[in-house]
Order: structure tokens, then C-alpha cells, then sequence
């Protein structure tokens, strides 16, 4: 499996295609978020199960055998698509996306904090601050992230601001995180998901509102942001469920 460099960032939500381990992620999840959000005990059951992995190396905690979605890469692994290296970067990046989602979609139940497209994470933390300012704390805390030496070390340091997109109900695309902490893990790939990163922080939306395309509403009224409103309208499409 050739991992390719993240595309450019032009903007906080971009339709960037999938590689296998975000494909996989993005369908595993979407599936995973419909339950929660129909409150289907084994969904919630698998959530609370899943934060529990939160920073441990994939395969670790046997509780969870079975509840990442990993099946897809272990048959690319069985037809000789992805070499043992790769499917131990593809096991530790949609381990690390789908335990982090299970914690950004606790106590939401009618607001999808997957979102396919969404928000890559650089814009997604940059919208946590009002405007076009720059929230110095936060900011600190992405660039610790951005530091981390390995995946595990990641996933905790992703921990704290994904806890910051929980509180103010801002979602992420966990399909492209997911191929991004593989790409992560090859050579010269934490300084290309860095500069993606970093270049969809700094990309502060035109027309002066500083308001993110995957923070817009979600204080409004029915936004579901608040528990009070409708739920989340699903504008999942059929390529999403491909991608």
C-alpha cells in the first residue's frame, strides 16, 4: 500500500479521496455513529469499550478485538496487498482515529462529530477561538501534538484537544485523520501531515467572520449541539460510504 503525501490544504473542509485505512475507518465509524445516534445498546456498548483504548498500541487491550473495523486491511493482508510493516502502521492509525472518535462522540446524541468531508484537524482546533484570533493555550497544545515522537504518544496528546472539539461540539473527519496518522508512521510522513496541519490552522475562512465551514451552527438552534435541537440532518452521500 503506497501511502501518498496529504494534498495541500486549501481550505478547512476539502474532499480529500481516502486511502484503505481512512476508507475502512470512515465506513466502520459511520456505521458505529448511526447506532449511538439511534441509541442502539451495542453501539453505545462499543463506544465505551473503545475509549478505554485511548493511547494504548492497537491489539493491546484484547476487549476490543474486533470493534476497530480493522477487517478490511486484514484481508488486503491475506492477499498480499500490504506488507507486515504496513499493516502494523494501517492497525496503530485506525486504532488510534476510531478510539478518539469513540471519546469526540461521547454525550452527543444527535450531532455527528465523524464527518466525511469534514474539517481537517488544523481547522478544526483553529475553530475552538472565536474569529480570527488565535487561542495561545490550544494552540500550545496543538503544537505539543504536532511534536509527538510516536503513534501511541500522538493518540494522548490528540486526546487533549479532541476533549477541547467535544466541548464545543466541533467535528472532524476521522476518515482522513486516519490516513494521516499512517502516513505518519513512513518515512519523511509526520513532517507532511505537520505541514498539513499546520497550513489548515492558519487558513482563517474569507469574508472576516472567522468561522469555520465545520463549526458554522453549531450553537445555533437546532443544531443539536446542544442536546435540544432536532437531530443532525445525515448528509453522508453514497460516495461517502465508498470513499
Amino acid at each position: 500500500m503506497t501511502a501518498r503525501p496529504p494534498a495541500p490544504a486549501t481550505s478547512g473542509t476539502r474532499r480529500t479521496p481516502l486511502g484503505p485505512v481512512g476508507s475502512a475507518v470512515h465506513r466502520h465509524v459511520t456505521s458505529l455513529q448511526r447506532g449511538y445516534l439511534d441509541d442502539r445498546g451495542d453501539a453505545v456498548s462499543a463506544l465505551a469499550r473503545l475509549r478505554r483504548g485511548i493511547g494504548r498500541p492497537a491489539g493491546e487491550t484484547a476487549d476490543l478485538w474486533g470493534l476497530v473495523g480493522t477487517e478490511p486491511l486484514y484481508e488486503q493482508y491475506e492477499r498480499r496487498e500490504l506488507t507486515e510493516d504496513e499493516l502494523r502502521r494501517a492497525e496503530e492509525a485506525a486504532h488510534a482515529a476510531v478510539t478518539l472518535w469513540s471519546l469526540h462522540q461521547q454525550s452527543h446524541h444527535t450531532a455527528r462529530m465523524h464527518r466525511r468531508p469534514g474539517p481537517e484537524l488544523g481547522a478544526a482546533v483553529r475553530g475552538l477561538a472565536p474569529g480570527a484570533e488565535i487561542d495561545e493555550p490550544t494552540r500550545k497544545r496543538f503544537v505539543r501534538a504536532g511534536t509527538a515522537a510516536d503513534p501511541v504518544v500522538l493518540a494522548g496528546r490528540l486526546r487533549e484537544l479532541v476533549l477541547l472539539l467535544r466541548r464545543e461540539a466541533v467535528a472532524l473527519d476521522y476518515g482522513l485523520l486516519a490516513d494521516q496518522l499512517y502516513i505518519w508512521q513512513g518515512p519523511g510522513g509526520a513532517r507532511s501531515v505537520r505541514r498539513s496541519w499546520g497550513r489548515s490552522y492558519l487558513a482563517v475562512p474569507r469574508g472576516g467572520s472567522g468561522e469555520d465551514p465545520g463549526t458554522a451552527g453549531r450553537n445555533a438552534p437546532g443544531s443539536g449541539a446542544d442536546g435540544d435541537g432536532p437531530q443532525d440532518p445525515d448528509t453522508t452521500t453514497p460516495e461517502d460510504e465508498t470513499s
